[in-house]
């Protein structure tokens, strides 16, 4: 049998793992989100996210992540308040019920890693960040084990 290119298999196990993920957070009782709005939530900083900049790590146009955060504002998972930084700047950031989404996500993709084992979750880790580089890593609402932003 033929190995499918390892591009593919990547593009396939982030699939999985993102349906997953949405299918055991609605069992949370959490609202239905599509996989575009829960890359949202992995591209987003623990203390607030510029739009423009949220639609540069997502790769899509300024107007596809107004949309994105739109929905998910109606949801009550996020919110676009006064960037303290920038005049007339914004920030997009996770509400406290995002957080909360947040930190039951967290919990779901620690299952779903559970039976690869710690060892290979590690060396995925390693092998994947240095494919990705330094600007993959850190992106993501940080959330504590007492579902705190860190």
């Amino acid at each position: 049998m033929v190995r499918p290119p390892l591009a593919l298999a990547l593009l396939r196990a982030s699939r999985w793992f993102d349906s997953q993920l949405l299918e055991n957070l609605e069992h949370r009782g959490w609202p239905s989100l599509s996989p575009a709005q829960s890359l949202v939530f992995a591209h987003l900083s623990a203390d607030g996210t510029p739009p423009s900049e949220l639609a540069r790590r997502l790769g899509t146009s300024r107007q596809a992540a107004h949309q994105l955060v739109a929905g998910l504002c109606r949801l009550g998972l996020l919110e676009v308040a006064e960037n303290p930084g920038r005049r007339r700047g914004r920030l997009v950031m996770p509400t406290a019920s995002g957080r909360a989404l947040a930190n039951d996500a967290r919990e779901v993709l620690a299952a779903l890693e559970k039976p690869l084992g710690r060892a290979r979750v590690e060396t995925l880790h390693e092998l994947l960040n240095g494919l990705a580089g330094p600007d993959a890593a850190g992106n993501g609402v940080a959330v504590s084990e007492h579902g705190d932003e860190t």
